[in-house]
């Protein structure tokens, strides 16, 4: 058991979600969405933050580290969690950051998340999209889909991710998990053999650049079910994002294509209980109806609030509503929803009852 093996299992013990190493400051944890210093740890120098990753990293990914100043990569400790690291080079010498990857998926009803989310995992086609910012749980909510797909039905499931995060075990499905950069070079080239693997799901870990989406839509069209993820934060905003992507003369082409495959965006972010207990997930949720690829295909992204508020019977949601529900409910703050609203002028008259 190395240094860093402590360090993490420290952070698992006591409710931390995420590890930060830097130069000059004691490791610090990430817990209930606040950093905090974990007891009885000293500051770490440059030197001795490299010596404890060197521990765990392989010649060639120290060689990639230092030829380039960043790496990802995923590491498992025995009896503790799996966990995505991240290396950066930064003015006072080396950083990373550990985030846990809990070794066992929970369920969708474990995690709490809307009942119309388990309808996702029962299409046969499409393109889903699961967006949020970075640490909003995005992979767990996905991986909770792609484990009731393995559950349920016997689908060869292809996912292509940097680092592999959950570990999905063969049960009625058949898992090819791919890593970039270890398995295949890139997302676009995993992508496009997919298409020629016989895959009836696709989990693309990152729609980062014009190839990926490209690819990713094409085969949604094909009649394969992809998931993928992107950093934005409501559903207008990632169709704005998706068709942006495109040069302007294939944009056209774009929306036309993105309004043929579209069948879901689940968009989510994490916010701290008003009781300091933990966080709670929040989700805008927009599904296909007859009239979504229409408005797609005009840019009438606007149009969107009018078409899930009309699907709430459906499993619709608009965040705004999800956020003033849970401020209501006293299950967050007014502060922390307002900060998060599209609209922040309908919770000022929250923020004055605080």
């Amino acid at each position: 058991m190395t240094r860093l093996h402590d360090l993490l299992r420290a952070t698992r013990e006591n409710g931390g979600s995420d590890l930060h190493l830097v130069p000059g400051i004691a490791p610090r944890m990430r817990r209930h969405g606040a950093l905090e210093p974990i007891a009885g740890q000293p500051a770490l120098d440059a030197e001795a933050l490299a010596a404890l990753l060197r521990e765990v990293l392989s010649p060639q990914q120290w060689q990639e580290f230092e030829s380039t100043g960043d790496l990802d990569f995923a590491l498992a400790v025995e009896g503790v969690a799996r966990f995505r690291g991240n290396c950066l080079r930064q003015e006072r010498g080396p950083a990373a950051v550990f985030r846990t990857i809990p070794e066992t998926i929970a369920s969708l009803e474990e995690l709490a998340l809307p009942p119309v989310l388990a309808r996702l995992a029962a299409l046969r086609s499409g393109l889903v999209l699961v967006t949020g910012p970075t640490g909003s749980g995005k992979s767990t909510t996905l991986a909770a889909i792609i484990d009731r797909i393995n559950r349920t039905a016997a689908r060869h499931i292809v996912t292509i991710e940097e680092p592999v995060e959950f570990v999905h075990r063969n049960q009625r499905s058949v898992f090819s998990q791919r890593e970039v950069g270890v398995d295949t070079v890139s997302f676009a080239a995993a992508l496009r053999a997919a298409i020629r693997q016989d895959a009836d799901v696709i989990l693309v870990g990152e729609m980062r650049d014009l190839e990926t989406i490209s690819l990713a839509l094409k085969a949604a069209e094909m009649g394969t079910l992809v998931f993928g993820t992107l950093h934005t934060n409501s559903a207008a905003k990632t169709i704005d994002r998706l068709i942006d992507v495109f040069p302007a003369d294939e944009q056209p082409q774009a929306r036309l294509s993105l309004s043929e495959s579209l069948v879901a965006i689940v968009a989510q972010l994490l916010l701290p209980r008003a009781d300091g207990s933990g966080r709670v997930a929040v989700h805008e949720i927009l599904l296909r109806t007859p009239g979504l690829p229409n408005l797609i295909r005009e840019g009438n992204i606007p149009m969107l609030a009018n078409v899930m508020q009309a699907g709430k019977k459906d499993g619709m949601q608009m965040l705004d509503e999800t956020l003033a529900a849970l401020v209501e409910q006293g299950v967050i703050s007014a502060r922390d929803a307002h900060m998060k609203a599209i609209d922040k002028s309908r919770f000022d008259p929250l923020l004055e009852r605080d």
